[in-house]
């Protein structure tokens, strides 16, 4: 780690809408619901689970131009309306993601409700992760009349080819057309700005913007972080910058030692943003890999150094992917679930994921559809959370891969199993295997435990009821033998 970080090696993160959780909270007391209400019972089985941090996703204040652009937007509308079919346009509160202060929003209780709630966290253990937006601001932000240089400027020739991406805004020195914030692979996001990170001015506003976020909580997940990597902002916008990441979290740890930066990363630059000083990185790779259901790319990603996929964020669905039900059938969802949340790095959930919701919530809406929970999705999550927490061998242990081999000469179906070993300091012995496939399969482990030798060994499912007696000599070699249904999974202690 960049940092000298209090907990666990690998710690949990519970991801939380927040608008649309006090929203629920509200209509289900019949009256106003804020941060400051939520009730100790809501906190003590967020510690009871075993989560170590609570990102509060959307908190701070969004303003009446980007939420215009929210409740007009064409495209949009069909989004919303296919989540919410009774939608109205006081459920678009606009994008979470188009900030016009680092102030809390009103409705949710403004600073005093946000510092009491991380306070009630904290006696629990549990610290708080706030949204840190780097790459934009909203339409009506301040700095867009009294320091419209803080931003990426165009021509009238680049708005006439490129609609899309820029617009013609109102400064304190006069009509300016400056561009909307933007991944260079897709359309500008109309409710948002481009920053300017060429501009030094703006890279130490910034920079006391995170200072100033940092007081009010332990760490902050950093939208698109990689989009203001120097190379990255160039190819955008042709425009070098000086590095940003690595002096401005360098700026925060003067005053805050341990608080936490977690990058939303992708397009394999997550090592470098490491580098800069991200405790955290986004895994999409492994998610995509689960997706496609490629055992063998799996086992291949997962080989690489421990230096590198400590500080990676495992995941199966956060707000801006599908929801894991949508896009996994329920067998294969848990084999990749176990797959994730058994690999080292920080254990990243979404709310709902937990009771198998369907829908995924724009950040655009307050709302979020009903739905009914999932009992057979909620009891496995229930085992996994519980097995995650319960042991310290998963939170502080030593991980490694386990190389499946063949069982037999001749069948091939090896290739489909993902394997890991856990030992904790204390003697805690783990060994979690997965047949990542659509077919029954196959294989032998050489468990990589001392003292096995000579020895007869219990093997207990913590995810499951199966118990087994195996000799220690057979599980060294030829190998614990494994034979798996497809998608199916064994969690198993040694005793």
């Amino acid at each position: 780690m960049t940092s000298s970080t209090a907990g666990p090696r690998y710690p949990s993160l519970f991801e939380i809408n927040t608008r649309a959780w006090l929203y629920r909270l509200s209509q289900e007391s019949g009256r106003r619901v804020t941060l400051a209400d939520i009730d100790d019972a809501t906190l003590d089985d967020l510690a009871r689970r075993g989560f170590d941090w609570i990102w509060l996703l959307s908190v701070w204040r969004t303003g009446p131009a980007s939420r215009a652009v929210s409740r007009g937007n064409p495209a949009w509308q069909a989004e919303f309306r296919a989540t919410l079919p009774d939608l109205t346009q006081d459920d678009i509160c606009g994008s979470g993601f188009a900030i016009v202060a680092y102030e809390v929003d009103d409705a949710l209780g403004g600073r005093a409700a946000l510092a009491g709630f991380r306070a009630r966290l904290a006696v629990r253990g549990l610290r708080l992760m706030l949204d840190f937006v780097p790459n934009h601001t909203a339409l009506d932000h301040p700095w867009v009349t009294t320091h419209p240089d803080f931003y990426i400027h165009g021509s009238e020739q680049a708005l006439a080819a490129a609609p899309q991406n820029y617009c013609r805004i109102d400064t304190d020195q006069g009509p300016r057309i400056l561009a909307y914030g933007r991944d260079p692979n897709f359309p500008g996001w109309p409710d948002t700005l481009q920053l300017d990170y060429a501009n030094p001015s703006l890279q130490e506003a910034q920079i006391a913007e995170l200072t100033s976020i940092a007081e009010q909580c332990d760490g902050v997940r950093c939208d698109m972080a990689m989009l203001i990597l120097p190379d990255v902002f160039q190819r955008t916008w042709g425009r070098t910058p000086a590095p940003f990441w690595s002096k401005a979290i360098a700026a925060v740890r003067e005053a805050h030692r341990d608080f936490i930066f977690l990058a939303e990363a992708y397009w394999d630059l997550e090592w470098e943003l490491q580098q800069q000083g991200f405790d955290y990185c986004y895994d999409k790779r492994l998610y995509d890999r689960l997706r496609h259901a490629d055992a063998g790319a799996i086992r291949a990603h997962l080989v690489a150094g421990l230096d590198y996929q400590d500080r990676l964020a495992r995941f199966l669905e956060n707000h801006d992917e599908p929801r894991a039900t949508a896009v996994f059938s329920w067998p294969q969802h848990q084999a990749a679930a176990i797959a994730t949340f058994f690999a080292p790095g920080l254990r990243f959930f979404h709310q709902g994921q937990l009771v198998g919701a369907q829908v995924r919530v724009p950040v655009h809406l307050r709302r979020a559809p009903v739905e009914v929970d999932n009992a057979d999705i909620a009891a496995f999550y229930d085992r996994l959370v519980a097995a995650l927490k319960t042991s310290d061998a998963f939170r502080n242990g030593a991980w490694s891969l386990v190389a499946p081999l063949s069982a037999w000469a001749g069948n091939p179906t090896w290739q489909d199993f993902i394997s890991y070993a856990w030992q904790s300091a204390d003697g805690g012995r783990y060994v979690i295997v997965v047949n990542y496939s659509d077919g029954q399969g196959q294989c032998r482990l050489r468990l990589p435990f001392d003292g096995l030798a000579g020895r007869q060994l219990r093997l207990t499912d913590v995810m499951g009821s199966e118990v087994y007696l195996r000799d220690g000599s057979e599980l060294l070699d030829p190998g614990l033998y494994i034979d798996l249904a497809a998608w199916r999974y064994n969690v198993f202690r040694l005793d």
